[in-house]
C-alpha cells in the first residue's frame, strides 16, 4: 500500500511539472520569436529603454518559473554580470577597514575584505605555508601565472586563435563575480563589495580593464598618520606577538623603547621608526596613493568616487550618505545612524574612546597623530621621498609644514 502511494504521488508530481513546463515554455519561446520584431521597433524609436527593462524582467521571471516547474531548487538568487559589485581601496591602515564595516552594517550591503582580487604580479611566497592570514597570492596573479590554464586556452579549439591575455581578463572577473556573489546569496542582501587594498600603484588600472562597470570608493588618508598607524601594526602584529607580520630586529628594538617609556623615546629625538624605513614608506605611499587618484576617473570615470579618511571621521552622516548614493542603497537618515553606530570606534575597538590607545587593530581612530610622534628628521625624510602629495590631495597648502 505505501509503495503505491509513493509511485500515486510521484505520477502526480511529474504530471503538475510536464504541465506546468508546457505552458510556461511556449511563452518563452513566443518571446523570443518576436524579438527580431522589438528591436526593429527599437531601432526605429518606437521601443523605449524602460520598455526594454520591462520585457528583460518578464523573461526573467519566465526562466524562475520554468526553473521551478523543473524543480530546480539551486537556481541562483543573483546571476553573474547583473549584481551590484562594487570595491572599497585605499592604501593600509588608511581607513578601509572601518569603512568596510561601516557599509556592511547597511541591510542592503555585504563588504568583506580583504579578498586580494587584484594585482596581477603580487605574490607573497614566504605566506604560502601559512595557514591563516591574507593569501599569498592575488585573484589576478593566480590566475594569470598559471601555466596549465594559459597552455589550455592557447591550444584549446574554442580559443587558441584568440588574445589569450584577454581571456585572462576575463576569467578573473568571473572568478571575482562568482566568490563575491557566492556569498552574497546567502544573505538577503542585493549588493556586494570587496575591500581592497593597494597591493600596487596599478589596481585602478586593472579594475578598468577587468571590472570597469562596478563602482570603486577609494578612500585616503593623510600618510603621516599611515606611517604612524602602520608602525604600530607591526609591532603589534609581528609574529612574536602571535601575529603574521615579519618584524627586523630594529623594529623590534623601537617596539620595546616605546612601550617602556613612550614619552622618553619620543623626547630623545629619536622616533618610532628604524633609519632609513620612512623614507621607502613615505614613497610607497606617494606612489600607490597617487597614481591612484589620478588612474581612478581616467579608468572608471563617474564609476570612481574619492573621500578622505579625516572627512569621514569629521562628517561621518554626510559622507555616508554621499557613498550611500553613489552606490545606489538606501540613504535615509535612520539607516545611515545605524551604520554609524554599528560601527563605531568604541564598538570596534571593545570599549574605548577615540584617542585612548591600545596595543589593537584600532589603535586610536583619531587624525594628525602624526604631529605627536614626528621628529624634524622625519618630516624631511617624508617630504623628501613623498614629494609635494600631500599639497595635492589638501593635506598641506606648501612644504613649510
Amino acid at each position: 500500500m505505501k509503495d503505491y502511494l509513493k509511485r500515486e504521488m510521484a505520477m502526480r508530481r511529474h504530471s503538475l511539472r510536464s504541465g506546468f513546463v508546457r505552458e510556461v515554455a511556449p511563452r518563452i519561446r513566443t518571446f523570443w520569436s518576436r524579438l527580431p520584431g522589438l528591436v526593429s521597433r527599437m531601432t526605429a524609436g518606437k521601443l523605449t529603454q524602460q520598455q526594454l527593462a520591462s520585457k528583460d524582467r518578464k523573461i526573467a521571471a519566465l526562466k524562475q518559473e520554468l526553473a521551478a516547474a523543473r524543480g530546480d531548487a539551486s537556481s541562483p538568487k543573483f546571476r553573474l554580470g547583473s549584481t551590484p559589485v562594487f570595491f572599497v581601496v585605499g592604501h593600509q591602515k588608511s581607513g578601509t577597514t572601518w569603512l568596510m564595516e561601516l557599509l556592511d552594517a547597511h541591510p542592503e550591503i555585504l563588504c568583506r575584505g580583504e579578498g586580494r582580487p587584484f594585482g596581477r604580479d603580487f605574490r607573497r611566497e614566504r605566506n604560502k605555508g601559512r595557514r591563516r592570514g591574507y593569501p599569498p597570492v592575488s585573484l589576478y596573479n593566480a590566475i594569470v601565472s598559471s601555466e596549465d590554464l594559459r597552455s589550455w586556452i592557447e591550444r584549446s579549439v574554442w580559443s587558441k586563435r584568440d588574445n589569450v591575455n584577454e581571456h585572462l581578463k576575463n576569467l578573473t572577473r568571473l572568478a571575482i563575480e562568482y566568490f563575491l556573489i557566492h556569498q552574497l546569496v546567502k544573505t538577503d542582501k542585493r549588493m556586494v563589495g570587496d575591500k581592497t587594498v593597494l597591493l600596487s600603484p596599478d589596481i585602478m588600472e586593472e579594475i578598468g580593464a577587468i571590472f570597469s562597470d562596478a563602482r570603486v570608493i577609494h578612500i585616503i588618508r593623510d600618510g603621516r598618520d599611515v606611517a604612524v598607524s602602520t608602525m604600530h601594526h607591526i609591532w603589534n602584529q609581528a609574529e612574536d606577538q602571535g601575529g603574521t607580520t615579519r618584524a627586523t630586529p630594529a623594529q623590534l628594538a623601537k617596539r620595546e623603547a616605546y612601550r617602556e617609556n613612550p614619552q622618553k623615546l619620543l623626547e630623545s629625538g629619536e622616533g618610532i621608526f628604524p633609519d632609513g624605513w620612512l623614507g621607502g614608506y613615505a614613497a610607497q605611499w606617494s606612489a600607490n596613493v597617487g597614481k591612484s587618484a589620478k588612474d581612478g576617473p581616467l579608468s572608471l570615470g563617474n564609476s570612481y568616487v574619492q573621500l578622505r579618511y579625516e572627512d569621514l571621521l569629521n562628517r561621518p552622516e554626510e559622507e555616508l550618505g554621499r557613498l550611500l548614493e553613489f552606490l545606489g542603497a538606501d540613504a535615509n537618515e535612520w539607516t545611515i545612524s545605524r551604520c554609524i553606530s554599528a560601527a563605531s570606534f568604541e564598538k570596534l575597538s571593545e570599549g574605548r574612546k577615540r584617542g585612548e590607545e591600545a596595543a589593537s587593530f584600532y589603535r586610536k581612530g583619531i587624525a594628525g597623530d602624526w604631529k605627536n610622534v614626528f621628529t624634524e628628521q622625519n618630516k624631511q625624510e617624508f617630504k623628501a621621498a613623498a614629494g609635494d602629495l600631500l599639497i595635492k590631495l589638501g593635506y598641506e597648502e606648501n612644504n613649510d609644514w
